[in-house]
């Protein structure tokens, strides 16, 4: 192919594999470096036992493939899409979603970019990895750790290919598709470059999850494609339906609660979730297969390559959690790690070598596929730690927003989705990174509709939750046995 590149890419998960198998495909020569070694399981119940890894604690965590995932899979790897439906990967048309409480459940035109895939990380990483492994023109490098960056001097450095730990790769291209942990900023202060924009909003959460199976023959509280994500007075805890008759519970509390530590326990995880009858339902019919996963240090974050309107440097790029990170509750990551891919094959067909402008034009597609949910995301866990901290802490509470505006928040529609189908299919427009969460938050029919709602509902139905006192009985089970 004429105008063929070498590309490094630093990093062997979602992100990495995602954008390995779009540019390869493309033509272009892809060298993949990760530093675990990852030796493809032999089928998908065999990759959820080894999932763990201390450098990647999410793969472990519930997760979910959102509608603009879902569509970006079927647009530019549906060969993939057919492997993960394959492997017990189940679809979730939106009607799966409809709380008890919504009395017109009708079909609505575009219902059908709504739907979700229901899936354990390990089954997408088990899929992914197969599928790198049969594609011509990709060479992974597992076991093998990126150190630095090759660079020429100039006004921005021009990156040639990286350092590792087995000797230099040349690259026209390196791609940081290494996370949250991205160690970019270091690699540019060694080649003389400028550090990258980088921000970050509190998230301020610790996640416990577990994995469980349903019971054969066993009569459901609701489709096996539920998702169900609660926030409770103390605590979110939530509950999602994934491949191959699995499912996935998180309890997820403010991280300095110290209360929850006892979390880490099976027995007090299970009495936890007992305490809540609709989550109690559900034990009623599952049986667990883990062991419960901690995870920590989670917050959002946002990475520019573009400083004062200039790369930090050319032949540079990053895509997925090394860009933006958000609270894993909404699953957004899978979305924007494909959406990064498959915006980096697009500038890269564009602009080709130019590598400066190749550097704006993705950072333009950042502020355009990104940003926005970062930001959103942000407001959210303002707004939310806030209440927790007032409950829980008797901080300040949250200062009341205006009672008559122009547009909505996302806890006012999501409780005016409970009821009305328009504030519904809204919710889910945002929730399925559809549409940008602005323009949802001031569509004036959406905005009418969920000010009604407020004004005849207030806050929505409640779920039963435990009070303070059977809570704390509940974390102090550490001991006894589920």
């Amino acid at each position: 192919m004429e105008g063929a590149l070498n590309v490094a890419i630093v990093g062997g998960g979602a992100a990495g594999l995602f954008a390995s198998l779009l540019l390869a495909r493309a033509g272009h020569k892809v060298f993949v470096f990760e530093q675990d070694r990852l030796e493809p399981a032999p089928d998908v119940e065999s990759a959820a036992t080894s999932a763990f890894r201390s450098t990647a604690p999410q793969i472990v965590q519930p997760h979910i493939v959102m509608a603009k995932c879902r569509e970006l899979l079927l647009e530019h790897l549906p060969d993939v899409y057919d492997e993960l439906v394959a492997a017990g990967v189940a679809e979730a048309p939106l009607s799966t979603q409809m709380p008890a409480s919504l009395a017109d459940t009708a079909a609505r035109p575009g219902d059908e970019r709504l739907m979700l895939l229901m899936t354990r990380r390990s089954t997408i990483d088990w899929v992914l990895q197969r599928a790198i492994l049969a594609q011509p023109g990709v060479t992974l490098h597992c076991g093998v750790r990126v150190i630095g960056l090759l660079a020429v001097p100039g006004e921005p450095p021009h990156v040639t290919g990286v350092r590792t730990t087995q000797g230099d790769l040349p690259a026209n291209l390196v791609i940081d598709a290494t996370g949250r942990r991205s160690p970019i900023d270091r690699w540019l202060k060694e080649i003389g470059a400028q550090s990258t924009a980088t921000w970050w909003a509190e998230c301020g959460l610790t996640y416990y999850s577990r994995h469980y199976r349903l019971r054969e023959a066993a009569e459901l509280p609701a489709p096996p494609t539920t998702r169900i994500v609660a926030a409770l007075d103390e605590f979110t805890v939530g509950i999602w339906g994934a491949d191959n008759g699995t499912m996935q519970l998180a309890v997820v509390p403010l991280a300095k609660d110290h209360r929850f530590k006892t979390l880490r326990y099976p027995e007090v995880f299970t009495a936890v979730l007992h305490a809540i009858p609709t989550y109690a339902a559900w034990l009623d019919v599952l049986d667990p297969i883990s062991d419960v996963f901690p995870m920590g240090a989670v917050r959002n974050t946002m990475r520019r390559l573009i400083v004062g309107g200039a790369p930090v440097a050319t032949g540079l790029v990053a895509i997925g959690d090394a860009v933006c990170t958000t609270n894993p509750t909404l699953g957004r990551g899978l979305t924007l790690a494909l959406s990064g891919a498959a915006d980096l094959l697009e500038t890269i067909d564009k602009h080709g070598n130019d590598w400066r402008a190749q550097a704006v034009a993705l950072d333009e597609l950042v502020a355009d596929h990104v940003l926005p949910f970062y930001e959103d995301q942000a407001a959210i866990d303002c707004a939310r730690l806030a209440m927790l901290r007032h409950k829980i802490f008797d901080a300040p509470p949250p200062a009341p927003g205006p009672a008559i505006s122009d547009r909505v928040t996302f806890a006012q529609l999501r409780t005016a989705a409970l009821f009305h189908p328009t504030a519904f299919h809204a919710f889910w427009k945002i929730m399925g990174m559809i549409s940008r969460p602005d323009e949802v938050y001031t569509d004036p029919h959406v905005v009418a509709c969920t000010q009604e709602v407020l004004h005849h509902h207030g806050s929505g139905p409640s779920m039963a939750q435990p009070t303070r006192e059977q809570l704390l009985v509940a974390l102090a089970r550490a001991g006894n046995h589920d």
